[in-house]
């Protein structure tokens, strides 16, 4: 991971135990794509999604780290640093 996200002591080894979005499937919603939050495993829709709830998780929880958990897509962002990796 890049040096210049300050959180990278915050990554834990978690792992999506939702199918889908949590916060959408709870709601009846549908999403575009799927965000992993690296500290708790929270599974949440990207911003593409009308709902945003993994940038929403992300804020309202203080857990600055996501990754994408869509096939063949790797990257992860910080949202406090501002940092795709």
């Amino acid at each position: 991971m890049d040096p210049s996200c300050s959180h990278l002591d915050q990554v834990r080894a978690v792992f999506a135990e939702a199918d889908g979005c949590e916060d959408c499937l709870k709601t009846g919603d549908s999403w575009v794509h799927l965000r992993l939050c690296l500290v708790c495993g929270h599974v949440g829709c990207c911003d593409s999604s009308k709902n945003c709830h993994a940038t929403r998780h992300a804020h309202q929880s203080e857990h600055p780290l996501v990754g994408s958990i869509e096939p063949g897509e790797a990257w992860r962002y910080c949202y406090v640093d501002e940092v795709m990796m």
